[in-house]
């Protein structure tokens, strides 16, 4: 964890987005954790991670950034 600021509102955007975008309810659950998650791993609030990125992690894949 570098920096806890903004990981109850990545959740909350990772949920929306999952919401808007026509994921599941449970989808939309995995891809907010799966933010708020990520975003504690970055400093600031502002998310510095791309939503393929946190597609995979929600998918079960590893929260390392691929690059």
């Amino acid at each position: 964890m570098v920096d806890r600021v903004g990981g109850g509102d990545g959740y909350a955007a990772g949920f929306f987005y999952g919401l808007l975008s026509g994921e599941s309810p449970e989808n939309a659950v995995r891809l907010g954790w799966a933010h708020g998650a990520m975003l504690t791993t970055t400093p600031g609030d502002t998310t510095m991670v791309t939503a393929d990125q946190v597609r995979a992690f929600a998918q079960g894949g590893s929260a390392r950034i691929q690059r």
